[in-house]
């Protein structure tokens, strides 16, 4: 596939792309607004600027540190931050206020993004992870606006995908943009095996480890009062068919786990229908939004955004969610930071090297399944010293690693 093609597809599918986001606001009513700004009809921005993008909630969370750092370093710039989902947009905006501007992403047409780039004009332009846009990172490449890659990943499984799909679309892609700052050197890699020059590709580390994770301690205290002296298990970032997994598990072990499950679903939409499932079981579900003590409820629904690292706080156990299916799991680091002990299920390809060196460190326990995951539960409920043990590794694991921020840092002030 070469990029004419790819924007062919994409001018084919830009219908169903605008009415998938008007079906998904019957259960989110934020994806029908601003639509506009998806097709590039924005404010211009009179300001030098720096514009980085955040796909939602899980990388603008990874990006603070760096955008902190941005706005202090580089006072005469206006930080555009951008994002693709209404929680993400709902976290940024909620954190920082009038200190940044916001605008959805655009769809990557060639149509929508040149003009996306007209009426911003940026500086430097700075992506995160796996945006890899071709008709973005070609248009800023056209206009000589500096594009970097920043905290980049490339799994075994997406190179391959790449390599048998679209291996030259991607290898052109790649060496429009101005550097590739990937998370560890397996990534490095695989980008130089995709066809990356290698002098454009550095591993400056992973900025999730420069988070300095804070709860919000009026948020914790709140919580603190609705679960009261119980011990806590936090399921957090659950998808769909994983809680039905985590139930039915739970009600093989229920008389022998005496705890607390406190289910948070990755979508807010999700919040009703995963109620329902929980009451379907026969089991008794508080909800977090009603405030009151949950006192002999078997489930608290986590039905509260942006508030993730005060439920962390109160656990004993933290399950990362997207792992028990194939979303490949998400960020261990937070509960790492809060020196939590972490359990995931056995697809973790989003967090390879990470789980891996939490496994390597003593730091986690891997599942295979939903009943081998309360086995699990069971034993180190009983077993408060390795409890302990998994906390203090994972927070020790999770300090030796910081460091990117600072690289990436540099890195833009040579560029800009």
């Amino acid at each position: 596939m070469n990029r004419t093609l790819y924007s062919l597809v994409g001018y084919l599918l830009l219908p169903i792309l605008i009415i998938r986001l008007f079906v998904k606001s019957i259960k989110a009513p934020s994806y029908r607004k601003r639509v506009s700004e998806r097709l590039g009809l924005i404010q211009k921005i009179s300001t030098p600027t720096i514009w980085v993008h955040c796909v939602s909630v899980g990388e603008f969370r990874a990006s603070i540190t760096l955008i902190d750092t941005l706005i202090s370093e580089h006072p005469k710039h206006k930080i555009l931050v951008t994002s693709t989902t209404p929680t993400g947009s709902s976290a940024l905006t909620q954190h920082y206020g009038d200190k940044i501007l916001h605008c959805y992403f655009p769809f990557d047409l060639s149509i929508i993004v040149k003009r996306y780039i007209k009426r911003i004009n940026p500086d430097l332009c700075i992506l995160m992870e796996t945006e890899i846009w071709p008709n973005l990172i070609h248009a800023l490449r056209q206009n000589n606006i500096p594009s970097i890659l920043i905290n980049a990943r490339l799994s075994d499984r997406s190179l391959k995908k790449y390599q048998k799909f679209a291996p030259k679309l991607i290898r052109e892609t790649l060496n429009n943009l101005t550097l590739i700052a990937t998370q560890n050197q397996n990534s490095a890699t695989r980008f130089i095996q995709l066809g990356a020059h290698d002098k454009k590709v550095i591993n400056a580390g992973n900025i999730k480890f420069d988070l300095n994770p804070v709860p919000n301690s009026t948020v914790t205290q709140t919580l603190k009062k609705i679960v009261g002296h119980q011990k806590v298990i936090t399921f957090a970032s659950t998808h769909l068919g994983e809680e039905s997994q985590i139930i039915n598990s739970f009600l093989k072990v229920q008389s022998q786990l005496n705890a607390l499950l406190v289910i948070i679903p990755r979508h807010p939409e999700r919040f009703n229908s995963v109620e329902k499932l929980i009451k379907n079981a026969s089991l008794s579900v508080s909800r977090r939004s009603d405030t009151h003590v949950v006192g002999k409820d078997h489930v608290l629904l986590g039905d509260s955004m942006g508030e993730m690292l005060s439920y962390f706080e109160i656990s004993d156990i933290v399950f990362m969610g997207g792992s028990l299916n194939e979303t490949g799991g998400h960020n261990m680091l937070e509960p790492a930071a809060l020196s939590r002990p972490i359990i995931f299920g056995p697809n973790v390809f989003n967090f390879a090297e990470i789980s891996s060196d939490l496994l390597k460190n003593k730091a986690s326990i891997q599942v295979q399944n939903s009943d081998e995951l309360f086995e699990n539960l069971i034993q180190l409920l009983n077993n408060p010293e390795q409890l302990k043990s998994l906390g203090s590794n994972a927070k020790h694991y999770f300090e030796s690693q910081q460091g990117a921020v600072k690289k990436i840092a540099k890195l833009v002030a040579e560029i800009i």
